[in-house]
């Protein structure tokens, strides 16, 4: 879909930014629901403590690692 140019001569992102947006955005998502899973998951097997916390960060790492890809090579293919 063509974007009109603004009276400042403002153009669309370029097919990098596009794919970097992508990437954070899928990351934030990622890590979001990577805390939920996370948290709900170590509680279940009986974590408690530091433990509990590096369980959680793993997770959250771990998800949102393989969620922002996807949403990278969506908005690259969008763009």
């Amino acid at each position: 879909m063509p974007v009109a140019v603004g009276p400042h001569r403002q153009s669309q992102p370029s097919y990098f930014n596009h794919v970097k947006m992508g990437f954070m955005m899928g990351y934030a998502v990622g890590m979001a629901a990577g805390m939920l899973l996370g948290t709900f998951s170590c509680l279940r097997i009986g974590m408690w403590g530091w433990e509990l916390m590096d369980g959680i960060r793993k997770t959250m790492m771990q998800s949102g690692g393989i969620f922002n890809i996807f949403v990278a090579i969506r908005m690259g293919i969008q763009h």
